[in-house]
This record gives C-alpha cells, structure tokens and sequence, in this order.
C-alpha cells in the first residue's frame, strides 16, 4: 500500500475545523480524532478498491546492445490478466548509470489486454546494464492510496565502446588503398611483395623496369609492389591500475580501446591478422582467429565489460600470452602507461625479450602537453603557480625518460593526447606498411 499527496492535503483540511473550534471555545481534540480516523480509513478503502497490480504480467523487448553514448529504447509489455482494469504508474528499476528517465510511466491496462510501455535509456558507462524487476503502483478511485508490488522482470542491455574514432577511418583506408596500389601511386621498397605489371609512365622509377617483360611486350614494363598481407598484429590493452588513470574526457583503458579498434578496422582491410590481448594479471579479454567483418564486433563485445584493476600489470605473464596468441613475427602493440621510470621498471625489464622477436610500438594516452590552466612563466605569482609548473615540467621529463628506455630496449614510443592516439598509431601502421617493415 502507498499514499498519495492527496491524502496529505486531507489531513491538512482538518486543521481549519480545528481552528474555528478552539477559537469558539470548544475543545478541538474529539474532532482532530475523528478527522485523522476518518481520513485513514478512506486511505485504507481507497487502497483496497485499486486494482491488484500482482495481475499483470511483465515481458521485454527491444535491442539488447548499444554503444556508449547512443540512446535505446527497451519496451515493456504489461499483459492484464486479472478481471479489473489496472491504472497506475511504473517504475523499471535500471541501474543510475543507464540513463532511464527520471519520471514515473503511467499505465492503463484494461482486463485481457495488453499496453506497451517504452522507456528510453541513455547509457553513461560500459559493460553490462541491468534492470531485474519493475514496481507499479494501482491508483484508487478517490486517488488517495493505492496498492504498489514488485514484479520480477529480468533485462540486460550490453553497452559496448563508443568508437568515436571510427570518423578518422575514412582517410586513412584512402592512404591504404594508394599503398595497395589501387590508384596512380605505387609503392616500391624492400620487404613488399610483387603485385603486377603496367606499361612504363614517364616519371616512373625506372629501377622498376621488368626487361624480360619489356622485351616479350614489345613495350616498357614496369613492376608493382604492394604491402605484404597476412601479416599478424597483437594488440597488448594494459588493465592494470595505470589504465583508470584521467586522460582527456574519460579514463587511460577507454583511449587504449578506441586505438586497438582504429588499428583493427584498419589492419583487417589490409588484410592483416588482428589479435587482441586485454591483461594485468590475469587474463580480462582476448579475441584471436577472428577476421574480416566479423572482428571488430568481436573486440566490442570483448571489451564491454572490462574495467580497470588496481593492480600492478605483471608483464612477463602478459608478454607470454602474446607468444601464445602467435609465434611468428609481428607487430606488437602495447597501449599502456608511460608515466614514470619507478612504475614502468617492470615493464621495461621484459621488453626486450619481446623486441627481439617483434616489432614493438608502445603507445600511451596522456592529457594535453601542459597544463592549460598553469599561467605563464612571467605570470607565476604564487606558489601554487610554481608547484604546479614544476609539476608539469616532472612529468614531461619522466615520460621522456620511460621513452628514451623504449627506444634503448628496441621499441618506439608513441604518447599523445587521449583523442589523438588513435589516428597516431594507425598512421604509424601504415608508415610501417609503407615502409616494408610489415
């Protein structure tokens, strides 16, 4: 049972009763009695007029997955199976961070129909989103009680990446088919594998030139290269206590995921193998013999429920999972922290034993370059001023220093704000490609 405002008015009514009672001399106390029974008494005849809300009978539909981001509507079908007509309001009880509307649904179903009920969702966070029952209230005639149940109603909407750098996609598939050799522009250099032949057009290289060809043609012949394929490329997402670090907008593990699905989709139409690798101690996610269409909705649904863990990444576990995963040579991806030489001991330590089997690439999502709030030198008037400059300054030259440790382990280092690392590290694949070295 419930109550209403419209009670609480009631009961506010009798205060002038009481009023008029006690200025006339008359003892208000009987009356006061009276009006509260009164009053709760037709709560309690109200409430048991309602209709009973345990007749109806819940059941979802609607899509079960969504992006960060990205409204969904589920739908809520109430089936009346009791012999009254059912009027009300509905509560589905999502979780905060799905996004539901705050407002109550109203509901009116008729005995032996049924009424759909949309409630839009708005999700504010990954991973699994749950609502496991819905409360509805069944209003009495007079409006001043009623009748309130829970009824069990289990739903799930999986919330996956948002993949906001899907828009830098585009250009970069241009580059890569000009590297294919599918317009004007071709590629010659060491480690790439021959593609065909074409007639010689003046400003070629002619060190290109095929003379068996040309001497069966009767005309110059030119060879053309394009990347090699089927190349293997594992991409290493630390989950460990660095990746809940504040990047940007979001956290250090939600910049990783949208570079290892940029590279993806990219390394995919090049007709590359993708592996994934999500660890800090022990395994969160991994997708691996997964190619062409059906890969990067793989990486999603991996990668939706992993959230950061305050642990410290043990990579000599982490690097052995990618010798797991392939056993030839590749490129290595690590999207991981690259803050200070005290925490990334660890990590340097086993990295050469993988650079000397891999080509490795550590990539790392930082904020902006310095503090956009820390005045100028000129301007430090205070010592917050300073301590904040200085602040700046130490972390600029740690990460230079974990990176100059890359380098000298056989690496390279890529850091760059939270929303430029991806279209960074793709760019870097496709120089690598461009190169021969992949």
């Amino acid at each position: 049972m419930y109550v209403t405002g419209r009670l609480t008015a009631l009961v506010a009514l009798g205060v002038v009763p009481v009023v008029l009672l006690g200025s006339a001399g008359i003892a208000p106390w009987p009356v006061a009695v009276l009006w509260l029974v009164g009053c709760a008494a037709a709560a309690v005849v109200d409430a048991a007029a309602a209709a009973d809300p345990r007749a109806l009978r819940p059941t979802r539909s609607g899509p079960t997955r969504t992006r960060l981001g990205e409204a969904v509507q589920t739908e809520l079908t109430l089936e009346n199976t009791g012999a009254r007509r059912v009027r009300g309001r509905l509560r589905d009880a999502w979780q905060p961070t799905a996004g539901a509307p705050a407002q109550r649904a109203l509901v009116d179903v008729p005995a032996g129909e049924r009424r759909t009920v949309r409630v839009p969702l708005l999700p504010r966070r990954r991973g699994e989103l749950r609502s496991l029952f819905v409360a509805v209230r069944s209003s009495g005639p007079m409006g001043l009680a009623g009748r309130q149940v829970r009824l069990e109603a289990p739903g799930a909407v999986r919330v996956l990446p948002a993949f906001t750098s899907l828009r830098q996609l585009p250009s970069r598939l241009a580059r890569l088919r000009e590297l294919d050799g599918n317009t004007s522009l071709q590629v010659r250099g060491q480690g790439t594998e021959f593609d065909s032949l074409r007639e010689y057009v003046r400003g070629d290289d002619v060190r290109s030139i095929d003379w068996r060809a040309t001497a069966r043609a009767g005309t110059t012949m030119l060879r053309t290269w394009r990347p090699e394929r089927d190349r293997h490329v594992v991409i290493v997402v630390d989950t460990g206590r660095t990746a809940a670090a504040r990047v940007g907008d979001g956290v250090r593990l939600d910049a990783a995921m949208e570079a290892a699905l940029l590279l993806a989709a990219l390394a995919a139409r090049a007709g590359d193998h993708v592996h994934l690798v999500m660890f800090d101690r022990v395994l969160r996610a991994r997708v691996t013999g997964v190619d062409g269409a059906a890969l990067l909705p793989a990486m999603m649904e991996a990668m939706a429920p992993v959230e950061a863990q305050l642990i410290d990444t043990d990579w000599d576990a982490a690097f052995a999972q990618v010798r797991a995963v392939t056993s030839r040579p590749a490129l290595v991806v690590l999207l991981t922290a690259q803050d200070a030489p005290e925490a990334s001991r660890g990590f340097l330590g086993s990295l050469g034993a993988l650079t000397r089997r891999a080509h490795v690439l550590v990539g790392t999502a930082t904020d902006a370059a310095a503090d956009p709030t820390a005045p100028a030198p000129g301007e430090r008037r205070t010592a917050d001023d300073v301590y904040r400059a200085a602040a700046v300054e130490r972390t600029a030259r740690d990460a230079a220093r974990v990176a100059a440790a890359v380098a000298r382990a056989g690496g390279e280092a890529l850091a760059a704000p939270a929303e430029d690392l991806p279209p960074r590290i793709a760019d870097r694949y496709l120089a690598l490609k461009a190169a021969g070295r992949l």
